[in-house]
């Protein structure tokens, strides 16, 4: 067993569940999204952007664009929460829709990371 593709898959689906739990939940109610969970799915995704940046393939380079766009989008969405927490109308709702972008980019490099696992020859 290869200890780098454990842990590099840990933190892809640790990324994507982590973004799961934060998104999951009444779109217009701040109370059934932590704001703790949101800023652990940001350090966990840019773990993960990091440890992508070794792989030169063709598949390297489509996982870190889609981990790029998760951290954009997290980071995007944890801005909207600090700069828009003093209005309370809409600011949960543009806040989840930001995690679910990211969402969308974790499941999309979780595939990818399945896809490129079932082909994986020994």
């Amino acid at each position: 067993m290869n200890l780098e593709k454990v842990i590099f898959g840990f933190f892809i689906v640790l990324a994507m569940t982590l973004n799961f739990g934060f998104f999951v939940g009444g779109s217009g109610n701040p109370i059934e999204h932590h704001i703790y969970e949101l800023y652990t799915a940001i350090v966990v995704n840019l773990i993960a952007t990091v440890l992508k940046f070794g792989d030169r393939s063709q598949i390297g380079a489509i996982h870190l664009s889609t981990s790029l766009v998760a951290d954009l989008q997290l980071i995007a969405a944890a801005i909207v929460w600090v700069v828009a927490s003093s209005e309370a109308s809409g600011t949960a709702a543009r806040v989840v829709s930001l995690s679910g972008g990211a969402l969308l980019a974790n499941i999309t490099s979780v595939i990818l990371l399945l896809a490129e696992t079932i082909t994986l020859r020994r």
